[in-house]
């Protein structure tokens, strides 16, 4: 296979050219990185790295694009076109690695037409896959806030400007943009999942209060006026209290739309190739992805792979340290993604 390495860091991508290259070219795409998580698994493939292990199935999404890659190039010479496989990094992270990728000509030389994409799905079991058309996954952005105020002796409050109060109001007054300010039809989550004084003890007040958390919707145009209301809202309550407020927001990924004539096409593929009992749609996930950002930029197809069994005592959720895979889950992964692709260059 003719490849290049080095993209966005540790990204490669490689090509599998069957006969007439230039009819047409379609790209598949798994990412690979891990996550800052201890597994607590005892099985014989454990991380060996403590403090990071597998805990989104990237492995599995890697693995099998491998098997893949293998079983097209055995097959080349049966069919027109070209395959571009994307091994793609740091998707677990804003910017994300498809924009790097993207932005470094992976969608280049040559231009796929479309490009498919595929994560595991622990409520969905192994031999199973799930499909949703049109809109199917939520935009992401990183909210991080820095409460202001003067700390002091705690028991003379009167002499200080209390960053912990401030916040405290701050993140109850936030939740009104989601329950008060938004439209109730479009899905709008604001969660904030670290906050940390920096210095300060049960009778210290510290000077200031960090606060790490997440914006995600559905919708572009309320994405950009929420993100407004937030630095808004912070800043003033923290003014009204004689503080301050910095307001850092990173943007992340855009809403992830699966091309409709796309996915229909692979789901009438994955019904002749798995048996329409095991096909099945899913709805609409708050979660994030940046392939997202392939789908700015070609027709995108992104589905779900089945990895459960409870007989196995596989049933732990993505980003857990017991998180596990039936490894029933990747033969089907690379049998249905190379029908899709053969598939697909096949489609008028």
């Amino acid at each position: 296979m003719k490849y290049e390495s080095g993209i966005a860091d540790t990204g490669v991508v490689a090509l599998i050219e069957g006969k007439n290259p230039s009819k047409k070219v379609i790209a598949l795409r798994a990412d690979m990185d891990a996550l800052p998580i201890t597994e607590a698994n005892d099985i014989s493939y454990k991380s060996t790295n403590e403090g990071v292990m597998h805990a989104c199935g990237h492995d599995v999404h890697t693995s099998s694009l491998l098997g893949v890659s293998k079983m097209l190039t055995e097959l080349k010479d049966e069919f027109e076109g070209t395959i571009k496989c994307i091994f793609q990094p740091a998707e677990e992270k804003a910017p994300g690695g498809a924009s790097i990728m993207i932005k470094e000509g992976v969608l280049e030389n040559p231009t796929p037409k479309s490009v498919i994409g595929q994560h595991v799905h622990p409520p969905l079991e192994a031999g199973k896959v799930g499909f949703r058309s049109g809109l199917a996954m939520a935009s992401a952005d990183e909210i991080y806030l820095t409460v202001h105020g003067k700390g002091g002796h705690a028991a003379a409050p009167q002499f200080f400007i209390d960053p912990i109060i401030m916040t405290s109001h701050i993140l109850v007054a936030l939740q009104q943009i989601v329950s008060r300010r938004a439209n109730p039809t479009i899905p709008s989550v604001l969660s904030f999942g670290k906050i940390a004084s920096v210095g300060g003890v049960n009778n210290v007040i510290p000077n200031s209060v960090k606060i790490d958390g997440t914006f995600r919707t559905v919708d572009e145009t309320w994405r950009e006026e929420a993100l407004q209301k937030i630095t808004k809202m912070a800043t003033h309550l923290a003014e009204g209290m004689d503080g301050s407020c910095e307001v850092d927001i990173v943007r992340g990924y855009p809403c992830l739309y699966n091309n409709e004539p796309l996915t229909h096409r692979n789901i009438q593929a994955a019904i002749e190739y798995l048996g329409a009992e095991n096909v099945v749609e899913i709805p609409l996930r708050m979660g994030a992805e940046d392939f997202a950002y392939y789908t700015q930029k070609a027709d995108c197809c992104f589905y779900r792979l089945g990895i459960r069994n409870e007989a196995k005592g596989i049933t732990s959720n993505l980003h857990t340290p017991t998180f596990n895979v039936d490894e029933q889950a990747i033969e089907t992964s690379i049998g249905l993604m190379t029908w899709l692709a053969l598939n697909e260059l096949n489609a008028s």
